[in-house]
């Protein structure tokens, strides 16, 4: 497997190896970003994060993938009264203290995308998190101690990243609050963030559109790479919502909201993406639903729920795929 040729970094954690490279064009965008973007910041109180600033009041935070996976964006929007985190990363570094630094110690409210791994760990940093209410049983059965040992191999050396476990901060129980398609957060002086119900990477995943700022937080049901909807695991009570069929319905809705917001910021590689790029997601989409037989190419994955798979991907213009399997069109 060929290599990504290393991103120059003062985060405290350094790659070992990837489950897969990552595309050329996502890599570019990366590297061009980390080694010369002038307004980032990496500060004493997390040092496993990357911050940035892109707009007045917000800021994408990058922490380096520690599972062999592609490196993962969390939000945090500002208001007036309230901020806002979207999604928790691997839950290695001080990302409450550094939200408490950003905002200036403002009230924080804590959400999730989707309950995986690089975007929940978390959040037992925290005492409250939301999430769309069919991400509940998925979260909850991540809730516990040992969620990290799966990092390390039996020598109790890191298998994908160098980092101290030290700096794991120490589990803690916290609630799980889930809440339907169209939930308000208020942050105060009208400023409102809206949770948009959207299927398709997971059973639960949603967005989150800033409506002060007129962007959308997409997780990973927008990505520049691949957009993987593999039906859901097998214990998902939920599971019959991450299909391509209900994406495409729930894209179908967003479509008709694009006068809402201007740009996209996904869980993962390029970001501030203009928003056109919905109605090509749903193009596609409509066509894997009605011929999923006319994929553009095909692969031979290892799924950790079911073994061997064949993974379909179809184009999306100017982003990247949407990676479908046998059992996920619904």
């Amino acid at each position: 497997m060929r290599e990504n040729l290393p991103i120059q970094s003062t985060l405290k954690s350094r790659r070992i190896k990837m489950k897969e490279p990552i595309d050329e064009r996502c890599w570019a965008f990366m590297k061009q970003l980390r080694e010369h973007h002038k307004g980032k910041r990496v500060y004493d109180i997390d040092p496993y994060a990357e911050v940035y600033p892109v707009r007045e009041n917000v800021y994408a935070i990058l922490n380096e993938s520690l599972d062999g996976a592609g490196d993962v964006w969390m939000y945090l929007i500002v208001g007036p009264e309230k901020a806002m985190l979207i999604d928790t990363g691997f839950g290695v570094g001080d990302l409450k203290g550094l939200c408490g630094l950003l905002s200036g110690g403002k009230e924080l409210i804590v959400a999730n995308t989707h309950p995986h791994i690089d975007h929940a760990y978390g959040n037992c940093q925290f005492d409250r998190v939301y999430c769309h209410e069919y991400a509940v049983p998925t979260l909850e059965k991540m809730r516990t101690p040992k969620a990290w040992d799966h990092l390390f191999d039996q020598d109790g050396k890191p298998i994908w990243a160098e980092f101290d476990r030290k700096d794991i901060v120490p589990y803690g129980e916290y609630e799980i609050v889930g809440v339907p398609d169209g939930y308000p957060f208020d942050l105060g002086g009208g400023h409102e963030v809206e949770l948009i119900f959207t299927a398709g990477h997971s059973s639960g995943h949603c967005m989150f559109l800033d409506k002060a700022d007129r962007l959308l937080f997409a997780g990973d049901d927008v990505i520049s790479m691949r957009i993987g909807i593999h039906g859901g695991k097998p214990d998902d009570p939920y599971r019959e919502y991450a299909t391509v069929t209900q994406y495409r319905n729930q894209l179908a809705k967003l479509a008709g909201r694009l006068h809402e917001f201007d740009y996209i910021f996904p869980g993962h590689f390029i970001f501030d993406i203009e928003n056109y790029v919905i109605e090509d997601l749903l193009a596609a989409a409509n066509a894997i639903v009605e011929h999923p037989e006319n994929y553009d190419y095909a692969e031979m994955v290892e799924n950790k729920n079911f073994g061997l798979i064949r993974r379909m991907q179809k184009f999306v213009p100017g982003l990247g795929t949407i990676g479908y399997t046998d059992r996920s069109i619904g």
